[in-house]
């Protein structure tokens, strides 16, 4: 399932960064903590490779 908006996608991109290991896990708040925690990689790499053209900033669930 692809990123529905543009912070989805860059918190997306932060908590893969933590769970490869290139960023310290005590970095990361808010939506991307969450992320680290109950995703794959694999889904989180789907979500931050999602391109960003044409996406709104935020999406009201």
């Amino acid at each position: 399932m692809p990123a529905k908006s543009a912070a989805q996608q860059k918190a997306a991109g932060a908590a893969l960064s933590a769970k490869r290991g290139d960023t310290p896990k005590s970095e990361l708040k808010g939506a991307s903590k969450h992320m680290a925690e109950s995703m794959t990689e694999a889904q989180l790499e789907e979500f931050a490779h999602t391109k960003r053209t044409g996406k709104p900033e935020h999406v009201k669930h």
